[in-house]
């Protein structure tokens, strides 16, 4: 993902990777033109074929700050919502927490991220959330990880390393744990290295309003999510599997 959150998830091996959109992943992934891929947890939910790497992934533990619903519109008279054509996971878990309010609007795609500002109701993630939030808007902004959390307890999972079954993950599997452990080892150089955005907001956002550590409280939300995921959808949803590095 080209995104500040994938920060110590990819810091090192920039070069052996393709950057893209959470959705593009997913599309490659199912087409099978990648073998593993840093995609939405909803991906990994969806299909059968597909096991997640254990330990690692993009979390929050409260409010997220670069996954919300800018809304003009009250949450109660919501119609329509334009949706961030990059999301997945992120578009699911605003139909998950509507839902629970017993609201149900038409989403459409965004087809620009520049008309985002004179959309009434929008759905934005990762970097364009963030440079959004950070301009002049007349939107209220609903945190989907702050609501997450205040509807169970538990935190959310955005991405998780996905592998496909007829790939051997054991050396990359390995390799990718060894990489997320040495980047958050190595969190606060990381972050006065990188150009995105601000230093100040760096630190106050990597590490702290997304979080890098798959524990078990993150698994209970993930299967939270699973069971609401399905009967919002009306899809099948899978067990996770979990690829354990050696």
């Amino acid at each position: 993902m080209p995104y500040l959150n994938a920060l110590p998830l990819t810091a090192g091996i920039e070069g052996h990777l393709e950057l893209l959109p959470p959705s593009e992943l997913a599309r490659r992934l199912r087409e099978k033109r990648l073998d593993a891929a840093l995609v939405s947890s909803t991906e990994v939910l969806f299909s059968e074929h597909l096991r997640a790497l254990d330990g690692f992934g993009i979390l929050s533990r409260g409010p997220v700050y670069s996954v919300f619903l800018a809304h003009r519109t009250p949450l109660e008279q919501l119609r329509t919502v334009q949706v961030d054509p990059a999301s997945c996971t992120s578009v699911n878990l605003l139909r998950v927490l509507l839902a629970e309010r017993g609201i149900h609007p038409e989403f459409q795609p965004l087809t620009d991220y520049e008309e985002a500002v004179a959309r009434d109701d929008v759905l934005l993630i990762g970097n364009p959330a963030i440079t959004f939030r950070r301009a002049p808007h007349d939107h209220q902004l609903w945190d989907l990880g702050a609501a997450w959390q205040e509807a169970t307890g538990k935190p959310f999972t955005y991405a998780v390393w996905a592998f496909r079954d007829d790939f051997d993950p054991a050396p990359l599997a390995q390799a990718l744990t060894e990489v997320a452990a040495s980047g958050l080892v190595r969190l606060d150089q990381l972050i006065d290295q990188s150009s995105d955005f601000d230093l100040q907001f760096r630190r106050e956002y990597v590490g702290g309003h997304i979080q890098y550590r798959l524990d078990e409280p993150a698994k209970q939300g993930l299967s939270r999510f699973s069971t609401l995921l399905e009967r919002t959808s009306g899809r099948r949803v899978h067990p996770l599997r979990w690829i354990h590095a050696e």
